[in-house]
């Protein structure tokens, strides 16, 4: 499956800037940018240079001279995809990017597919896939836990955990097999007993891979959070609180927020994904009716729920924002509530003793009181929302999955060594057990790449950028 040709793509962000780079691969990558480049020392090649190695000069096109240049040579095998590898950083026009990269297609390259460098990085055995992925998700890793885990990852921490458990596995595999060439003789050479405690412990560990993935999940794509609230009570405010900007358009005029916004930030290393929702107070508006409908689609979609409300309101209104807080309580019983009295400032101590008594007794919800336009009470509410997060596996540095791929393999492999743990019990034949554990080899194998199919890696690799 490996192509033979030399391919180009542009592997900075598109557009201008100060530098960019353009990556070549192949066997004939340093011939072509060779042919193009012309050194500021006087009959220099790049072909002759060791690897490793930058040099200063100009790319021309016959007579045209398009820019000064640094070329970087990386020589098989030790470069990042196990080819010929150069590397043109140029100034980051857009005309002078266009004009390099035509001018090496025009002496025999092609463009890059998405992720075609890294693809050929995994076929010529540099990167398993497991590790292929995690650059990507390393690419796209916008907060400190996001970034840790894709490192983890690329650095093979993954990989080996599931490559050991999958060689001690193949070791037994190979005496069941063996056992079944001797069954006239009746002999046994796996022991059974070491068996059975290999099994369980493939168990343990797939089990705590399996169960990772709920925190990875929520680490790679962000907690979505709704904040929900009637209208004017700050909402919009607290959103711009939490993210330090003026985000929202905040407005004295009830139903401002007629829409649903959403941004992000990092809390603790944590993305949060804050879904600032319309009011759901009855209302005839039917821009605003629409805009409450979304409310209840948004919280649907969040894991936890924000209900804010006036504190100056509470005590004039308390019935109608107990009854809220119920039908939210009811409605959604599974999800976190956080009840949020907003603009504490404008009470007294007595009336904010009375609103803490209150509140704090509510049951599975848990109460904050703050001012979002004095941000008095913004840490403690990101402290709370850091909690629902166990961050305990990350501070551990412990394997984390994060990808849906891996977590499906991990399942069925969980599934089979669970057949050959029950016929370990119930004295199942050879032959049968070694089908079920060829099914578990076969998964494992699935998630590192070791058993793979084109449209597998297709599918993997055209969510990549173009020269990565």
């Amino acid at each position: 499956m490996i192509n033979q040709d030399t391919i180009v793509a542009l592997a900075t962000p598109s557009g201008a800037g100060a530098i960019a780079v353009i990556r070549l691969s192949g066997k004939d990558a340093i011939n072509v940018a060779d042919s193009c480049f012309q050194s500021v020392k006087s009959k220099k090649t790049l072909s002759n240079q060791k690897t490793h190695t930058i040099h200063l000069g100009h790319i021309i096109d016959g007579e045209r001279t398009i820019d000064e240049v640094l070329v970087s040579v990386f020589k098989n095998p030790n470069s990042y995809t196990g080819e010929d590898v150069v590397e043109v950083s140029c100034h980051g026009s857009n005309y002078i990017q266009q004009e390099i990269i035509q001018l090496f297609i025009r002496k025999g390259c092609r463009m890059a597919t998405a992720g075609e460098f890294t693809l050929r990085a995994f076929l010529n055995a540099k990167l398993d896939l497991s590790q292929a992925e995690a650059v990507a998700d390393l690419i796209s890793s916008d907060n400190e836990a996001a970034h840790q885990i894709a490192m983890q990852q690329m650095r093979g921490g993954f990989s080996s955990e599931i490559a050991k458990l999958r060689e001690e596995l193949l070791n037994f595999a190979s005496l069941i097999e063996l056992e079944l060439d001797f069954a006239e003789e009746d002999v046994e050479f796996a022991d059974r007993s070491q068996f059975k405690d290999l099994v369980e412990r493939i168990r343990f560990v797939l089990k705590r891979l399996i169960d990772s993935f709920a925190v990875g999940n929520v680490i790679k794509n962000g907690i979505p959070v709704a904040i929900v609230g009637e209208p004017n009570v700050g909402k919009s405010t607290l959103l711009n609180a939490l993210l330090n900007e003026e985000r929202a358009i905040v407005s004295e005029i009830a139903g401002t927020t007629r829409d649903t916004i959403e941004d992000e930030i990092s809390i603790g290393g944590i993305g949060f994904r804050f879904i600032d929702t319309a009011g759901i107070r009855e209302t005839k508006d039917v821009v605003e009716s629409i805009g409450i409908k979304r409310t209840f689609e948004k919280i649907d979609q969040a894991q936890v729920v924000i209900y804010l409300f006036d504190a100056s309101d509470f005590k004039s209104s308390s019935s109608t924002f107990k009854v809220e807080i119920e039908k939210i309580k009811n409605k959604y019983p599974q999800k976190p509530l956080l009840i949020i009295a907003n603009k504490i400032d404008k009470l007294s101590e007595a009336d904010k003793l009375k609103l803490v008594v209150t509140l704090s007794a509510v049951e599975r919800s848990h109460f904050i009181s703050l001012s979002a336009k004095h941000k008095i009470g913004v840490d403690t509410l990101q402290e709370k929302l850091l909690s629902y997060v166990n961050t305990g596996a990350l501070r551990n540095n412990d394997t984390i999955v994060t990808n849906s791929r891996h977590y499906d393999s991990l399942l069925k492999a969980f599934e089979e060594i669970d057949k050959v743990k029950g016929g370990l019990d119930s004295g199942l034949s050879g032959d049968l057990l070694a089908i079920d554990i060829r099914q578990a080899l076969y998964h494992f194998g699935e998630i590192t790449g070791e058993i793979t199919n084109d449209d597998l890696l297709g599918n993997i690799f055209a969510n990549f950028c173009i020269g990565k």
